[in-house]
């Protein structure tokens, strides 16, 4: 009987053996598959990000030999009557652009009666011998009888730059090339010659090189026509390749990437086959488990599942980030002691100003940044700014280091010499301190309630650090100042001061300091909004020419948040006390928000102790007046104080009605009440004393 019962969970631990080895070889499957999904998806991502980035590389080349082979023309033009004057053109764009391969000017028969029916001057980098050094001749006849050229050809009836496809130059440049032709038109505006630029194949080789993002992964570069410019290596029969193609608008050529499957996935690979190894020693565990306690084989089979199926979701996990410009405001709902609000107006659809922040250990980490330039190029580098922040700043504390690490790899990879001007900012919001390191940057400006008047708005002092991207290597110092209660961090880019209206005018920071100075005391929100609104006055009906970043960081008297107990209320009169309000208000304003917030806790809970009370603190600024606005909130039963009937303190104890006295006290303490119910669930009591301010 014990044998037989045995035998039944030996038989049901081998099917459970059976049914965890299939779950298993499932779970490694799926695994492998959603691996491999995101292997490819990333690998997609990067070589169309490469793409984009050879295709600017490659239309910056383009862009400069069409430039060089314009001024050839113009050139040309300029010195028309004097055929020898074609040598020293030539001779001078070739010395003057390094990437020019040969530069020739070829015309039409006969013009020049006295040079024959053939004349085309080149320029070379090589002379007859091989030698580096630039080698002028007339290199025009019959055995170079370049009427029948194609570049020669279109470069007569195209009245724009041409390119030609690859081909070898044996009389100019001496080595393969694609030429770009640009007519030369006589003082009659008929065309009598054409320039033309001829540019290495090895140079666009060099431009590509980089296009390798895999080991062993292949790239090259095809005319509209489908020659090679760059030519691909021969792939493998039967080897699988992954193949991203983009063509470039300016000249009709077509990048592509080759990339073999069997090296992009040899990674994947190898941890499968460490998985399916580790699978099957725990399936022989499993095994000899069950044999030696058949008692115990479904606990083992179902840990050890639960384990492979842990290990599966550890494998699969993988994040994907887009940097991504914060848009929610306020970004923090859950704290009391921080208020920001931003906006990036960009010039064109896409620019190169960013804000980020967020708040990591209590310490708000912020920055604005303004990249040269705009359009593409700078969008990327903004992106590349952006993520580089984030990546730093999630190990980095002090300004100083993170200024340092992004310009480090900004530098190294700075072949288009932009720059970035960036302002770092790291803020302690236990104690204020603000940490910051200015790159070049406009210095924020900084608003405060209290003090003189002409101090209120004031610049915050900054080093002149260079800004990200101009020197690799740079020692970048940081600076520190410290933050009350109420200020408000100001933080712009110079499309602001530099915005122009249809005169030609600039905005200007005296414009600027004006309208925050009308602000104080109002929301991040309020400021940014009073600002832009100023900007869209003052520019009208003109083109904006810049991007406009604006960022507006309020540091705050935190909420004081109270539970529903009576013996809260002496946590008011703390809280009061760090909010440094005029010493002859002192006590009125502790009696009004006592009575208030007693009255709440008493009538809003009937019954309950799990309430909670919000006392929020604001001030409003003017130059006569200071109004400190105290915002009470419950979620407790609809109260509306304000509707009840002035007590008449005429009348003796006996005869006045009870209730009332708390309200007629807070009237008489405070200078206005409002009462408001909002969504049905939450009483909304704001509390209004005004001070005049001594000027």
């Amino acid at each position: 009987m014990q044998q037989s019962k045995y035998k039944i969970r030996f038989r049901s631990g081998l099917w459970l053996l059976i049914v965890a080895a299939v779950a298993l070889e499932s779970i490694a499957c799926i695994q492998y598959i959603y691996s491999r999904a995101a292997i490819k998806k990333e690998a997609v991502y990067h070589a169309k990000a490469e793409l984009r980035a050879a295709e600017l590389e490659i239309n910056v080349a383009t862009a400069e030999m069409e430039a060089a082979a314009h001024m050839l023309s113009r050139m040309a033009e300029y010195d028309l009557s004097d055929p020898k004057k074609m040598y020293g053109c030539t001779r001078t764009l070739l010395a003057t652009l390094d990437n020019v391969e040969s530069a020739g000017i070829a015309f039409v028969a006969d013009y020049y009666p006295q040079c024959g029916r053939w004349y085309e001057v080149c320029s070379s980098r090589t002379n007859e011998t091989g030698e580096a050094a630039i080698f002028t001749r007339q290199i025009g006849g019959p055995d170079h009888d370049y009427f029948e050229a194609e570049w020669f050809h279109n470069g007569l009836t195209i009245d724009s730059a041409w390119w030609s496809e690859p081909y070898l130059d044996d009389a100019g440049a001496q080595t393969m090339v694609v030429s770009c032709s640009y007519p030369i038109k006589d003082a009659d505006g008929h065309v009598v010659a054409v320039a033309c630029i001829d540019m290495s194949l090895s140079r666009l080789h060099k431009v590509s090189e980089y296009l390798q993002v895999y080991k062993d992964s292949y790239y090259s570069i095809q005319s509209s026509e489908g020659v090679d410019i760059v030519t691909r290596p021969d792939t493998m029969p039967g080897r699988k390749y992954m193949i991203f193609d983009k063509e470039i608008d300016a000249t009709g050529w077509r990048l592509s990437i080759i990339i073999p499957e069997d090296i992009l996935f040899a990674e994947l690979n190898k941890v499968g086959f460490w998985i399916t190894i580790l699978m099957l020693l725990s399936l022989a565990l499993l095994i000899f488990i069950m044999y030696r306690s058949a008692v115990n084989i479904f606990n083992l089979i179902d840990i050890n599942s639960q384990k492979e199926k842990m290990e599966g979701e550890l494998e699969i996990a993988k994040t994907i980030q887009t940097a991504m410009l914060p848009k929610v405001f306020p970004p923090f709902c859950d704290r009391a002691d921080l208020n920001i609000y931003g906006l990036v107006d960009p010039a064109k659809e896409i620019g190169g100003d960013l804000y980020d922040f967020y708040v990591r250990h209590e310490k708000l980490f912020f920055c604005v940044g303004d990249v040269s330039g705009k359009g593409v190029p700078a969008s990327l580098v903004m992106a590349t700014i952006r993520s580089l922040f984030r990546s730093t700043t999630a190990h980095a504390e002090n300004p100083k280091v993170i200024a340092q690490e992004i310009n480090k790899t900004i530098a190294e990879q700075n072949d288009q010499n932009m720059f970035v001007t960036l302002f770092i900012g790291v803020l302690d919001l236990q104690t204020g301190l603000l940490h910051y390191c200015n790159a070049g940057h406009n210095a924020p400006v900084l608003i405060q309630s209290e003090g003189p008047a002409e101090q209120r708005v004031c610049s915050l002092h900054v080093l002149p650090n260079l800004p990200i991207g101009v020197l690799s290597g740079f020692d970048y110092t940081a600076q520190e100042t410290q933050l009350q209660y109420g200020q408000t961090l100001f933080l712009y880019t110079d499309g602001l001061t530099e915005a122009e209206n249809s005169d030609h005018a600039q905005y200007g920071e005296q414009r600027m300091f004006d309208i925050l100075t009308s602000t104080i005391g109002q929301r991040p929100r309020e400021v940014v909004e009073a600002v832009k609104q100023s900007i869209s006055d003052f520019v009208g009906d003109a083109e904006q020419s810049d991007d406009i970043t604006l960022l507006a960081i309020r540091y705050q008297v935190p909420a004081l948040v109270m539970r529903n107990d009576i013996q809260q209320i002496p946590t008011l009169a703390e809280w009061v006390e760090e909010l440094h309000v005029p010493d002859d208000l002192n006590m009125p304003i502790n009696l009004a928000l006592e009575e208030t917030v007693s009255n709440i806790m008493l009538y809003a809970y009937p019954g309950r102790d799990d309430g909670k009370v919000f006392v929020e603190y604001q001030e409003v600024l003017s130059e006569q007046e200071k109004r400190m606005i105290f915002t009470i909130s419950d979620s407790g039963i609809a109260f509306d104080p304000t509707k009840k009937d002035e007590a008449d303190i005429t009348l003796s104890a006996e005869e006045r009605p009870i209730g009332g006295l708390g309200i007629h006290l807070v009237r008489q303490l405070m200078d206005e009440i409002r009462y408001e119910r909002v969504d049905d669930k939450n009483n909304i009591l704001t509390l209004v004393k005004t001070a005049k301010l001594n000027n």
